[in-house]
């Protein structure tokens, strides 16, 4: 049997699978909740949770992860030097350790100034102790790379650290872009390197010899070796991998495909099997970067979405993801006890928070200063996790004094309180977890919003489903190349709000029409995307094994590889290749196409070797442009790309 183990790390739950890809069948399954602070930890018990006699037979093992993501989104990493090379900084950047350095070329890759090489080694002398990596950003470099190669070997020449060169990371235009991605990918080394490490040696300890791959945000393979060295690319992995896995489960070629986590719901378009991708590159955390990933959009509704009613009764749904009552009283019994307690007291509203929250301590040593109701907090939250109200009565203090929002905010305790997750336990639709917690919670808030308890059921399922509605509505307005938010727009959201709340006795209707299925991937989908569907008039497809369609993802992905180069006349009768590897000219045009083709070709035949592939196919696209009304030659552009299967296949 050819077996692969997936594994996928998302924000809520981490899911593994293992899975025949000869046959197409799922052999075992598994979903476990993440440990943000501990990845190795969920990737273990999830691990221990698929375990089979099958697993003595896996081939390969295919990992997806939000670990990159999450770090750049954080502000979270190594320590990186920047060498900016002939030109100030543009923007911001992701570092505080910079230095200009004299060079750098211009757009035709012609020499602006000489390498200030005494400038470069008082920078390695300036970084020293303070940096665990160096970045090189030179002005232009992807037209000419020399300033770039030159300054690296003088860092190795000084430093034993990684060094990253921007030019081998994106052929795109746009210095600061490049820059940012090259000190991203500086700083994620060292996390990228430690995550590698724990799941081998979790690999090694279960006597699992295959190969690790790891999957990129545009959803392909990449060796670990080529991981260690880019994990850059590991940006939006995740999401990328739930777009293939949906592919893989549905079977369709062209669709909408809507992935509902604990945290999040994304929205991708699929087009001949494969995603739409963002060529200007992916924007994690506010940085702009030059890393190609799939294009998807990211929405604040999940299976763990906080469920809020304001002081004026109106109800609320994300974005803040909180541990659903339902799970949090599986693991700690406690607070199903003292969430009985209030609710037979009567004394459950709260003026700070929601009636139904409860705090779990995530971060048991804390660096920062704590308020005295914080530090106290924190001492009674060590024991075991408790309600606001069990906190305040210890503390001998009215709820709304008990403020622990900077605490949820610094990750060092998390919230637990109702949400879509409970609510789908509650009316019976889910019951994975502890179904009384949640049917207690609902109970509590319902009071608090004056209404009775299958009014509130109803109010909330209506108002999970009619935001996922509107993200649907609103990714298909972004992916129409429209720029606009549905919800700013008073216009639209008149007839938006006739699609979702029919009324009989009005004199219009509204009702949309979509040229595209519907794929619908995650654990929460069941209970709510037929209702959504049937709003939108949407084909719905939920495949089998929707609910671990991203591991399967991972396990099911291919190894991809690009180069692009570009020839452009000299001016003087010759003709340039700009590679990524060098700028070369030629005095013949054909000359530097044979050269383009040539080694762009063996080019990306060793990096799709190196990135685990064994047969692959190479196709090669080729655009010449010529001035309008003019036969005259502007450029070429070429691009190779390999695409092929894991060396086991």
């Amino acid at each position: 049997m050819s077996l692969v183990l997936g594994i996928d790390t998302g924000g809520t739950y981490t899911d593994g699978v293992i899975l025949d890809i000869n046959s197409q069948k799922v052999i075992a399954k598994a979903k476990v909740l993440t440990t943000h602070d501990n990845l190795t930890s969920c990737i273990g018990e999830c691990f221990q949770e698929i375990k089979c006699d099958a697993v003595n037979d896996v081939k390969m093992v295919a990992l997806s992860t939000t670990l990159a993501t999450n770090a750049v989104v954080e502000g979270r990493g190594g320590e990186v030097g920047l060498l900016l090379i002939g030109h100030e900084p543009i923007d911001k950047l992701p570092t505080k350790f910079y230095q200009v350095i004299t060079g750098g070329h211009d757009v035709a890759g012609n020499l602006q100034a000489e390498l200030d090489v005494e400038q470069v080694r008082r920078a390695i002398r300036y970084f020293e102790g303070k940096v665990e990596a160096v970045a090189i950003s030179s002005f232009f470099s992807i037209r000419n790379p020399e300033h770039e190669q030159q300054a690296r070997e003088l860092i190795r020449e000084m430093m034993d650290v990684p060094i990253v060169c921007g030019h081998e990371l994106s052929s795109s235009l746009g210095f600061h872009e490049r820059t940012v991605t090259a000190v991203l990918n500086a700083g994620l080394l060292p996390t990228i390197a430690s995550l590698i490490e724990a799941v081998k040696g979790v690999l090694t300890a279960e006597q699992i010899d295959a190969p690790l791959m790891i999957v990129k945000g545009d959803g392909s393979l990449m060796s670990e070796s080529v991981a260690r060295i880019k994990p850059i690319e590991t940006l939006l992995s995740g999401p990328a991998a739930s777009i293939y896995g949906a592919t893989y489960c549905a079977k369709v070629k062209d669709a909408l495909v809507l992935d509902m986590g604990g945290t999040t719901t994304d929205i991708a378009l699929l087009s001949d099997e494969v995603p739409k991708v963002n060529n200007e590159g992916a924007v994690v955390g506010g940085w702009a970067t030059r890393v190609k990933a799939a294009e998807i959009n990211t929405y604040g509704i999940g299976g763990d979405s906080y469920i809020q009613v304001d002081k004026d009764k109106n109800l609320s749904i994300g974005p803040q993801r909180v541990w659903p009552l339902a799970v949090a009283a599986s693991k700690y019994p406690n607070l199903f006890e003292e969430l009985s307690s209030q609710f037979k007291s009567g004394n459950y509203d709260s003026y700070l928070g929601q009636a139904a929250d409860c705090y779990i301590l995530v971060q048991p040593s804390v660096s920062v200063e704590l308020t005295a109701i914080e530090a106290e907090a924190v001492k009674l939250l060590k024991k075991q996790p408790h309600t606001l109200r069990f906190l305040a009565n210890k503390m001998g203090l009215e709820t709304f004094r008990v403020d622990l929002s900077r605490l949820v905010e610094m990750g060092i305790v998390d919230k637990a309180s109702l949400t879509p997750t409970d609510i789908v336990h509650a009316n019976g639709r889910y019951t994975q977890w502890n179904q009384e917690a949640s049917i207690l919670g609902v109970r509590m808030m319902a009071h608090k919003m004056r209404k009775g308890y299958q009014e509130f059921l109803d109010l909330a399922i209506d108002a999970v489903v009619d935001k996922i509605a509107l993200t649907i509505i609103q990714s298909t307005v972004n992916f129409e190349g429209e720029h606009f938010d549905v919800q700013d727009e008073r216009g639209a959201m008149y007839f938006v709000d006739k699609i979702l709340q029919f009324q009989e006795k009005e004199i219009m209707d509204c009702s949309l029409d979509f040229n595209l299925p519907l794929i619908a991937i995650g654990a929460p989908v069941q209970a709510y995307l037929p209702d959504v569907a049937k709003k939108l008039g949407l084909e719905l497809n939920i495949p089998g094994n929707a609910e671990i369609a991203n591991a399967i993802g991972a396990a099911s992905g291919n190894i991809v590889e690009v180069v692009q180069v570009l020839i452009q006349p000299d001016g003087d009768e010759r003709f340039i290749v700009f590679a990524p590897w060098e700028r070369i000219k030629f005095e013949k045009y054909g000359e530097a196409l044979d050269y383009a083709l040539t080694e762009a070709s063996k080019r990306v035949a060793e990096q799709v070797e190196k990135s685990g592939a064994a047969e692959y196919e190479i196709s090669t696209n080729k655009e010449e442009s010529f001035a309008e009304g003019w036969n005259m030659f502007v450029e070429t552009r070429i691009t190779v790309t390999a695409v092929g299967k894991p060396k086991w296949v």
